[in-house]
């Protein structure tokens, strides 16, 4: 950690490029992995809900997230107000949830097995229906003026042979976007250990039979927690498709990504999610530059040696 720490800081010794490569180069693959981290934790926040919390085994929440992403798009593009992406994403994709607790998990609730083939079947219905009604083209959300360009930093990444040192500039809409990831992740934390609601959600889950007697409907509670951890898969799918792409093929990206974060940082824990989240956005992104060959791999080595030494999780309870 000293380490990383002062290579992000100090100004490198000669020689050190040699090795390494250029300091812009690992500077930028480090705040790439931070802000990857930042969409990956958006995603995964509402997976570790509908599966850590409710024991919902929804392999569909990828498809939920590049459905909110098109609806962002076409939302974005209709009415030229990027900010109103958001939400309409986040109410139609929370509806859908809706619908998908109704219709899908009640009636086979507590069915781990039934529930991850229904849910594998709808990914892929819902997947053609994308393509049917999308193309298979790439789509971008164009972020609006403000938020363009670069972003002064002062990260230094070389010096002049005048002494005059060289700083990193940075996109600004990632730094705004990874700004809300932490905002939301907070947000989140406080509203599941800080309120009733919170306490009514984790009693459910531990205790729903003693929860429901004391006159909670508990199946009102879960829906609404489906309806909000889909939501939260549709706003990730506008933040993605703000500073990456929206094709076929990112929900199973965005899914897989889901999955390997929860595992790495454990079942409905938060700030597990976080951890887990900016760990293999960092493993991608330094990967990608510095071994793309195995850039993958690297991603599943690091789950690996998780539930190696500790199968729970970083912060998941045993």
């Amino acid at each position: 950690m000293l380490a990383l720490i002062w290579l992000i800081f100090a100004v490198w010794p000669a020689g050190l490029e040699d090795v390494i490569g250029r300091k812009k180069v690992f500077l930028n693959a480090f705040f790439n992995g931070i802000t990857l981290g930042g969409l990956y934790f958006l995603v995964a926040s509402g997976f570790t809900l509908i599966f850590g919390l409710m024991r919902n085994v929804n392999m569909a929440h990828g498809s939920l997230y590049l459905l909110g992403g098109y609806v962002g798009f076409f939302v974005s593009e209709w009415t030229g107000w990027w900010l109103l992406a958001f939400p309409v994403a986040f109410v139609v994709v929370g509806a859908l949830g809706v619908v998908m607790q109704l219709v899908v998990f009640r009636p086979i609730q507590g069915q781990d097995l039934r529930q991850t083939l229904v849910t594998i079947g709808l990914s892929i219905v819902i997947a053609d229906l994308m393509l049917w009604g999308f193309g298979g083209d790439f789509y971008n959300i164009q972020a609006p003026s403000w938020l363009g360009g670069p972003m002064a930093t002062f990260f230094v990444t070389a010096v002049k042979p005048s002494g005059d040192a060289v700083y990193l500039s940075y996109p600004l809409v990632r730094v705004v976007i990874f700004a809300a990831s932490v905002v939301a992740g907070i947000g989140i934390w406080l509203l599941l250990n800080r309120t009733r609601i919170g306490m009514v959600i984790r009693a459910g889950v531990d205790d729903g039979e003693i929860l429901e007697a004391m006159g909670v409907r508990l199946q009102i509670v879960f829906v609404a927690v489906f309806a909000f951890g889909a939501g939260l898969a549709g706003l990730a799918g506008v933040v993605g498709g703000t500073f990456q792409s929206l094709a076929p093929g990112e929900d199973i990206r965005f899914l897989l990504g889901s999955l390997v974060v929860v595992i790495v940082g454990g079942m409905g824990s938060i700030p597990g999610a976080a951890i887990g989240a900016l760990i293999i956005g960092l493993s991608e992104q330094f990967g990608s530059v510095y071994f793309p060959t195995y850039a993958v791999v690297v991603t599943f080595i690091i789950m690996a040696v998780v539930l190696a030494f500790r199968p729970q999780g970083l912060l998941g309870r045993a």
